[in-house]
């Protein structure tokens, strides 16, 4: 495939309120005319003493957030924009329908439902891993159709073909674990504190890549694994760098655990995130070359990641891509990037009754 033409500017005026509540972050975001003019986002911090996201708690600090949010979000864009802005004044209300933790979901989509029919206006429902491909419509430099996304957070890594806003093809993903997930396990077993996955990003900035070794998985076609990556990484931590293959008994006490991880953390952690990254560079490095597309984007909460922003960068340097990467606020769960997607849907009148029901799992 040849890469297509620019995405032109929207015109069509239409202002809408997105909701995201999928998992831990409450979110909400005003898009006119397809510019966000504001992305209010509430993290929890409930959930670092637990290392992990609680669901029955997270759902409750969305019903604790979401209106507080979404009056920040309708401020927010009043001053960015030159016509007031107002809940009276949105055309439609879109929410993140798919996938993601049900209960959190239920408080957006209830929140949405609710708003749609006192208001009366159009409900647009949103695939959340869709959003995040589309994060990269938000910025003026777009890139152009088809495009492919990397697609990386804790829960997802694909490959996405992205034809235009409405037609996106997953062809390749993860056969087990998420990149998001080995980054975060990871750190657990360094005894970072969670969420793990940014301070090994953090630490690896000061460490040397190529210290330690761990295995890339020979996994066929465009699909990847991350579990025998992971089991590799537990067995060089439990036998203190001796050998990362796998061991029924282990000779390195707790304490000589601690100590080897303490005296080498900047060199683990750049190795780790060393390979994690080249996992995913040489996937997309095949799809890029059995597709012929050369307009190349990264998504999802993994994107912040600075190794992987600069080996992307590097990679389309090498091999002439136009490479395009959300900025922060957009890589991580967040209601610009349900806006944008909710905007394209509005110029096709893609609309749901108040009968839509919000899903855990979901096909693209």
């Amino acid at each position: 495939m040849d890469s297509g033409t620019d995405l032109a500017t929207p015109t069509s005026p239409a202002l809408i309120l997105a909701i995201e509540s999928s998992c831990d972050e409450t979110s909400a975001s005003i898009c006119a005319d397809g510019r966000i003019l504001s992305n209010i986002i509430a993290n929890q911090a409930v959930h670092e003493k637990y290392g992990g996201v609680v669901p029955e708690l997270a759902s409750r600090a969305h019903l604790q957030n979401i209106v507080p949010v979404i009056d920040a979000a309708i401020k927010k864009a009043g001053e960015n924009s030159p016509r007031p802005i107002s809940l009276e004044s949105i055309d439609a209300i879109a929410f993140t329908q798919a996938p993601g933790l049900i209960g959190s979901l239920l408080v957006g989509a209830q929140f949405a439902k609710s708003l749609a029919l006192a208001l009366d206006k159009p409900l647009i429902a949103v695939h959340h891993m869709q959003a995040h491909v589309l994060a990269n419509l938000i910025p003026d430099d777009r890139p152009a159709f088809p495009f492919l996304c990397l697609t990386v957070s804790g829960g997802h890594t694909q490959i996405v073909l992205c034809e235009s806003p409405a037609k996106m093809k997953v062809i390749g993903e993860t056969i087990d674990d998420a990149a998001g997930e080995a980054f975060d396990k990871s750190a657990k077993l360094l005894g970072l504190p969670y969420p793990g996955g940014p301070l090994i990003d953090k630490y690896a900035a000061n460490g040397n890549a190529k210290r330690f070794q761990f295995p890339e998985p020979q996994i066929p076609g465009l699909n990847f694994s991350f579990s025998g990556l992971k089991t590799s990484i537990l067995y060089f931590l439990k036998n203190a760098g001796s050998s990362n293959v796998f061991k029924e008994s282990f000779t390195a006490t707790p304490g000589e655990q601690a100590q080897f991880i303490s005296e080498n953390l900047a060199d683990i952690c750049a190795s780790i995130q060393a390979r994690i990254i080249s996992i995913l560079i040489n996937k997309l490095r095949k799809a890029a070359k059995e597709t012929g597309i050369k307009d190349v984007c990264i998504a999802g909460g993994v994107s912040a990641n600075s190794g992987l922003r600069k080996a992307l960068r590097e990679t389309g340097e090498q091999l002439g891509w136009r490479t395009f990467i959300p900025a922060f606020e957009y890589c991580t769960d967040n209601a610009a990037m349900i806006a944008i997607t909710a905007y394209y849907k509005f110029l096709e009148k893609d609309f749901v009754s108040l009968n839509v029901s919000p899903t855990a799992r979901a096909e693209w």
